[in-house]
């Protein structure tokens, strides 16, 4: 069974790649931009390509089978169709519901008749690395919205569903949403980030005005300004943790404070 991983040197498509060979995957191929720095194992078949550029994905999707896909909207349709003539059975694509960015990645994987499974995951614990400059210069966080919480998922449990969802049967209709173990608000995220890196870093409330001028330094008006929205969102509506992970897993998904202490050199 070939297995195409798309995006295989991103964020997530990396871990997926890592987990399919962990569970003894043998015919893993990824496409990715760069193959020399991809540095990925020699076990790997490495394809240049990438699916914002479709005229590259018919030699990547030849004789495949199953395929992860990455979230790309903008040419979802057209790397669909492309998947289904090329005789792919199974989609197992990084997306969300009806409402977010992504809800266009299902529907478009819906309406090519392919089987599918969706991943619909909540905020990567990564996201937290936006008060890593502010704790490097500062020493403390700037938040609007410190009791606004979520349940942050480590990218590596994404990318052990995908490969489950990919490898085994049973999986297909499913629209997994993935959290993580435990629900947190914004004070207790950067609590555990100084637990992480042995001291106590302050939370400083500031106005939802002050919040964005800070966050479009890094991330540009547009996110900043979504990414609040979400944050006072989730001050009045905490979001529950989903059993999704553990169910298909069989153990429960990595826990922030695991996470912090694994990555605090991104906060140092």
């Amino acid at each position: 069974m070939r297995i195409l991983v798309t995006g295989a040197t991103g964020n997530v498509g990396r871990l997926v790649v890592d987990e399919l060979l962990a569970a003894g995957a043998s015919e893993v191929r990824a496409l990715t931009t760069d193959p020399v720095r991809a540095a990925l194992p020699p076990e790997v078949e490495v394809v240049e390509g990438y699916l914002g550029r479709v005229e590259t994905l018919p030699r990547a999707l030849e004789g495949v089978d199953r395929m992860y896909l990455a979230p790309l909207t903008r040419t979802v349709r057209e790397v669909t169709e492309l998947a289904r003539e090329a005789g792919v059975t199974r989609i197992v694509d990084l997306a969300g519901p009806e409402g977010s960015w992504w809800y266009d990645i299902e529907k478009a994987v819906e309406h090519s008749g392919i089987p599918w499974t969706h991943l619909e995951a909540g905020e990567f614990m990564t996201n937290t690395t936006i008060w890593a400059d502010q704790i490097r210069s500062r020493g403390e966080v700037r938040e609007a919205y410190p009791r606004a919480a979520n349940a942050p998922i480590a990218l590596e449990d994404i990318a052990a569903v995908a490969a489950k969802a990919l490898l085994e049967d049973g999986h297909e209709g499913a629209a997994y949403g993935l959290t993580g173990p435990e629900t947190l608000t914004r004070a207790e995220l950067v609590e555990q980030i100084g637990q992480a890196l042995g001291r106590e870093i302050p939370l400083v409330e500031v106005s939802h005005a002050d919040a964005l001028a800070d966050l479009t330094e890094t991330m540009g008006a547009d996110a900043a300004a979504w990414y609040l929205d979400g944050c006072a969102e989730m001050a009045e509506h905490p979001q529950p943790v989903s059993p999704a992970v553990s169910q298909v897993l069989g153990r429960p998904g990595m826990r922030f404070a695991e996470w912090a202490a694994a990555h605090a050199s991104l906060f140092r």
